[in-house]
């Protein structure tokens, strides 16, 4: 039972025994869905897995879950060993594992409108109960009541949202760098540049560049900092905190640079990833065409060779910061007779960086903006090439075919980035719907007097940090040189659902000022909305870790 501070007795010992419930009832489910999707020959049946679509996805969603208790409860410990494991901690503990086990047992959302429930995966009643114990109970019973929220609203009011867990006094100190960064840099000036719809101005990408945020995960010997994804992760939750595109620019260089350090010839790294590390030059990514989106297959934009050169024609659109950059990494099909992935190829196609004037300045190509809602700063493009040349050393190692298998080698890195970005945008919505509901005065209280009010912010804090963890986790895998494409995928698709949500409820507590375009959380509002489509849509990520989970590493 709880004690006199509504945490749980035998706190730790509860979790540890309710994870191993957990992972029981993961793996009835994955026992079940395999059944549905699984041929004669014991292989997975595409077509059975289309048509199953809705348990695949829901199993990944469940795996997701499960996935994050564990990690929620890694986090707790290491708190623990180091005597760091206060009550606000202990209450977010408690509070993760009594929400998520509830809708474990009970259901989940994979998206609004899309619940998915034990009977979806073919387990009925009886096999629901076996897979219960006493400890799911009590700590779906007891360990997130109003009680519990209202003391965790108590405790955050001062604004501190629990101990991170980084265990790294090197990640502290990076941390609390970009986090004066951000608040001095770009916090006062993000929601301007997001109104006027205008670039992030060159000084700041310019600031960030001293910073080394461009060359963070570079090797040493190819002028970067030579640090882990974990570092990446700390780094762009803060500056996406401030705003995603400040966030998101660190993103283009990480790319480029993984694409150069995994699959460039020696020469093209020497030359380009000390640019890159530096700032000097700023890279785009440019893959996806008009109706194809994560269809990489269908690709048709053409690269020929003509003597020393290659001539790209085609369309490209969502190219994000297309015109103030100096190079594309750009995907395009060398082998007009292979109709798949393996007649792509990736090439370092250097361009001179436009201007406001003179947008695309290169021969051979052309670009109009596409307006969005919100992810504004670096603005997204639309692109046509005409028999743009690019230099034949621009061919990614020097290879022909190998473009789609190389990109594939990025995802992870790319996929933990989003996921870090999306918990900054949590963050931000997070600490917005604070502020406001601490400031506005109705009924002769405080907003955050109100339960249905500080108990959506208290949800905000508990899985923030449950996004947080699973980040983490998924970057400390990377750092390890450990497959990770399935903690990467998990990371991205709660990490975005959080975003989401946090801003939803955000700009709800704002109620009719929230709607107005000068209160920041409508910018943090359209922002959210694209970390659940791009670098793999939600749907996407859910297919990649079913059929990963499924078939098995």
């Amino acid at each position: 039972m709880p004690t006199k501070d509504h945490i749980l007795v035998d706190l730790l010992p509860t979790c540890e025994k309710a994870v191993r419930t957990a992972k029981d009832v993961g793996e009835a489910v994955r026992r079940h869905v395999a059944e549905m999707v699984t041929g004669p020959d014991g292989r997975l049946d595409n077509a059975a897995m289309e048509r199953e679509q809705y348990a695949c996805h829901g199993y990944a969603w469940l795996a997701t879950y499960v996935s994050a208790l564990e990690q929620i409860l890694g986090w707790a410990q290491r708190l623990d060993a180091a005597g760091r494991f206060g009550d606000l901690e202990k209450l977010i503990l408690q509070a993760a594992f009594a929400e998520y086990l509830h809708q474990l047992y009970g259901g989940f959302p994979m998206s609004q409108g899309e619940m998915v429930r034990p009977a979806d995966f073919g387990i009925e009643a009886r096999e629901r109960f076996s897979l219960q114990c006493p400890h799911t109970h009590l700590l779906r019973d007891h360990g997130f009541t109003a009680a519990v929220k209202k003391r965790i609203a108590d405790l955050i009011e001062d604004g501190h949202f629990g101990n991170l867990g980084l265990d790294d006094e090197t990640l502290d100190l990076v941390r609390d760098q970009f986090h004066r960064f951000a608040e001095e840099q770009v916090v006062p000036q993000a929601h301007e540049w997001h109104l006027k719809d205008e670039l992030i101005p060159i000084s700041v990408v310019e600031q960030m560049a001293e910073l080394g945020v461009f060359g963070l995960t570079i090797p040493e010997e190819y002028g970067g900092l030579g640090m882990g994804k974990t570092a990446m992760c700390v780094v762009t939750e803060e500056l996406s905190r401030g705003y995603i595109g400040v966030g998101s620019l660190g993103t283009r260089s990480e790319i480029a640079a993984e694409l150069i350090r995994l699959g460039g010839t020696e020469d093209q790294k020497r030359k380009y990833l000390p640019l890159l590390a530096s700032g000097e030059l700023l890279p785009t990514a440019v893959f996806t065409e008009p109706n194809t989106g994560s269809d990489l297959a269908s690709l048709r934009t053409r690269a020929v060779r003509d003597g020393d050169v290659y001539r790209i024609t085609g369309n490209k659109t969502w190219i994000t910061h297309a015109a103030r950059t100096d190079m594309m990494t750009l995907l395009a099909r060398t082998n007009p007779d292979e109709k798949g992935y393996k007649g792509l190829s990736m090439f370092l196609a250097e361009k001179p960086r436009g201007t406001d004037a003179d947008p695309f300045p290169a021969p051979g190509m052309s670009g109009g903006e596409i307006p969005v809602l919100g992810y504004r700063g670096m603005k997204e493009y639309e692109l046509g090439f005409d028999g743009f040349e690019v230099s034949a050393d621009g061919l990614l190692g020097n290879q022909e075919g190998q473009g789609f298998k190389q990109l594939m080698e990025t995802f992870e890195s790319a996929r933990i980035q989003t996921a870090a970005r999306a918990v900054g945008v949590a963050q931000c919505a997070m600490e917005l719907g604070l502020r406001y509901a601490l400031e506005r005065q109705q009924f002769g209280k405080p907003l955050y007097a109100f339960p249905r009010v500080h108990g959506k912010l208290v949800w905000m804090v508990v899985e923030t940090m449950i996004a947080r963890q699973l980040t983490y986790f998924a970057a400390r895998e990377k750092d390890s040189d450990l497959r990770c494409d399935i903690e990467a995928g998990m990371a991205k698709l709660l990490a975005a659902r959080v975003a989401w949500s946090n801003a939803d409820n955000a700009l709800q507590i704002h109620g009719g000022n929230g709607y107005a375009e000068e209160y920041p959380i409508s910018r943090v509002l359209c922002d959210a909305r694209i970390l659940n489509i791009f670098e793999g849509a939600a749907e996407i990520q859910a297919q990649v870790v079913a059929r990963g989970l499924l078939v098995g590493r």
